[in-house]
């Protein structure tokens, strides 16, 4: 089964299991009865709770103890998006009409390792794909290395537009790709961009699905390639630049370039985000989106919390000083020289 297929197949699953549950036709609007259908929502669909030894009964008792059936918009929200914060997952989100609640503890108490200012000096004269900003690149190092700052998931890149920077780089001895405050967005997008790495069939990981109500109701993992592009390709020495807001999307970009033998990472731990998420309606019409679908890299291990880089990097004062970004200079130092 294709990567492709893999999603669909997933998606189809997911949602044809959340159209047979309406709770509508079990919760009315009351303060109480939208905070157990979240619960309730959340208890059998999440697929973190083992993962990350969650006793999600004891969040019930936590939790409705606070609410009180006088209670107003914003005092049920502030309730109910706190609970959903105690599953530490940036996928998750309560979303009404005055407020949308998500978590970011998996980035905030760690260096930003970025700086967009000094990241012009390298691309700055370069080319731009498409009409997008978050998608940049050039030849660099005295046009000895490729760089491709891709900053969003969110943002797609056409195959003519990839034959076009991959033209570019023929001559270049080695390439950056630069992923670093990318959080995420299409798959279909990541692994465009990652199809050109590859000259055969690579698996690069796995996928699973609910299969039940249980918390621990998941099938078998499902194995996920990627497959070459027909487009031009890159087998040459690769490096990719991570920091810990890379995340969802972003995240599996840097676990399937890591399985393959000519990538390093540098930087930061990733960010995580390995749930594909899905959202679903509350009877008051609020929504909450969260993670159902684990994504396994190809040691059958989470990256939920994140991927180690092969070599740990932060941004030098010293360097930033001089308008110079550390992690971009030593991945052409290793690219260059090999070290």
């Amino acid at each position: 089964m294709s990567r492709l297929s893999i999603y669909i197949f997933a998606v189809l699953f997911i949602s044809s299991h959340f159209m047979s549950c309406n709770m509508n036709d079990e919760f009315d609007t009351s303060p109480r009865q939208n905070f157990n259908a979240l619960w309730k929502i959340l208890d059998e669909n999440y697929c973190f709770f083992d993962y990350k030894g969650i006793d999600w009964d004891e969040m019930y008792l936590k939790y409705i103890s606070l609410i009180e059936e006088k209670m107003n918009e914003d005092e049920l929200f502030e309730v109910m998006s706190d609970m959903t914060l105690e599953l530490q997952d940036g996928h998750i989100n309560l979303i009404s009409k005055f407020r949308v609640s998500s978590y970011n503890g998996w980035y905030a108490d760690h260096p930003v390792n970025f700086d967009w200012g000094i990241l012009k000096n390298y691309y700055e004269g370069g080319n731009r794909a498409g009409d997008y900003d978050e998608i940049r690149y050039n030849c660099i190092a005295n046009s000895q290395i490729g760089y491709i700052y891709y900053g969003s998931f969110r943002e797609s890149i056409l195959e003519q537009d990839l034959n076009t920077i991959f033209q570019l780089f023929e001559d270049c001895k080695g390439l950056i790709i630069d992923v670093r405050d990318n959080g995420g967005g299409s798959l279909t997008n990541s692994d465009r961009l990652a199809s050109r790495f590859v000259d055969k069939k690579t698996l690069c990981g796995y996928i699973q699905h609910k299969t039940g109500k249980g918390r621990v109701d998941f099938s078998n993992p499902y194995p996920i390639y990627i497959e070459p592009s027909h487009g031009d390709l890159w087998l040459k020495p690769v490096v990719v630049l991570t920091n810990r807001r890379c995340y969802s999307a972003a995240n599996n970009f840097v676990s399937k370039m890591g399985v393959l033998p000519n990538v390093t990472t540098i930087g930061g731990y990733t960010g995580g985000g390995s749930g594909f998420p899905f959202t679903s309606e509350l009877p008051n019409g609020w929504r909450v989106r969260f993670s159902t679908s684990p994504i396994l890299d190809v040691n059958k291990q989470h990256t939920e919390f994140g991927i180690a880089p092969d070599i740990e990097l932060t941004l030098r004062q010293e360097d930033t000083e001089k308008g110079k970004d550390t992690l971009i200079e030593s991945a052409i130092e290793l690219l260059l020289f090999g070290n």
